[in-house]
Order: structure tokens, then sequence, then C-alpha cells
């Protein structure tokens, strides 16, 4: 369901806007700016019909059938549903260009391997490394990496922000 970036970018829509209820036209004027990154007074019709005709008939209709948006199509409508606050955990989403968070936590992990061989076996300058440093040096990095990705979900989360891409 949120593979699509329409998809996406109607819940976003629908979650930062005041109104309970959102006409179709406002939906698609601003799905469209976003898509073609120009504001929506700027584009020609036949851009809008296309996003207005994949939104009426695709992407409405799908977010209605799984309970995230109630889609009337004959008053041209959208409201977002108490069902999508359940869905709150799927609506982060993770740019393409960006390293998993797994593999950040997996390299801090290889770094506390690193340091605690390092401090058992007495390289310099880890000689006087003793146990509870190597434990707050650990809690240090792993506390500011887990502050830092809490940050980045937040910001990253459908709904604030910019649209997602």
């Amino acid at each position: 369901m949120l593979s699509n970036r329409r998809r996406r970018w109607v819940l976003h829509y629908l979650k930062q806007t005041d109104e309970e209820r959102v006409d179709l036209r406002t939906l698609v004027d601003s799905v469209s700016a976003w898509e073609y990154d120009v504001p929506a007074d700027e584009l020609p019709w036949k851009k809008r019909k296309r996003v207005y005709t994949a939104l009426r008939q695709s992407h409405l209709p799908k977010l209605d059938d799984v309970g995230a948006i109630e889609y009337d199509q004959t008053r041209g409508v959208v409201e977002l549903t108490d069902e999508a606050a359940e869905l709150q955990m799927y609506l982060e989403y993770v740019p393409a260009e960006d390293i998993p968070w797994s593999h950040v936590y997996l390299g801090l992990a290889g770094i506390g391997v690193t340091l605690t061989l390092l401090a058992r076996y007495a390289i310099f300058p880890f000689v006087e490394l003793g146990g509870t440093a190597l434990a707050a040096i650990f809690v240090a990095m792993f506390g500011v990496t887990a502050l830092v990705h809490t940050s980045y979900a937040h910001r990253n989360r459908i709904g604030r922000g910019e649209p997602p891409r």
C-alpha cells in the first residue's frame, strides 16, 4: 500500500490538513505540485488530469479498501480514518540513498568488539582502559546513535515536514 509515492503523498496531505474532509480537487492540486515540483497553479491541465485519474481510479480506492481513508467517489471527498493512526508504525519512509539503520548498529557492535579486544590485550593506547570506562564508551556510542536515529525517524514520518519522496 505504501510502496507508491502518490499514496504516501495522499496520507501525508491528509495528516497535515486541519480539515476533516478534503475535496478531491484540492488533493489533486497538492499531489500534482509535489510530483512535478511546480506550484499547482502553474501546472498544465494534462499533468493535473493524469494525477487526478490515477488517484480517482487506483490509489484512493486502494487506500479506502485497507481502511486508511474513506473515499466517497460520488461526492469527490476524502477523509482520513481512525484506523490510519494504527498504521503509524508503517508510515515512516526511508529515502533510497540512506544507509539502513541496522547497518549502523552492526557497525557500532563491530567497533565495540574491536575496543574490547584492544583493551583485553592491552594494546596502546587502550592499556589503562578499565571495564567501567569501556562500558561508558559503549553506552555513549549507542545512546548518541539511538538519539540520532529517533530524531531522524521522527522527521521522516509521513505527515510531518516535507512530503516524502
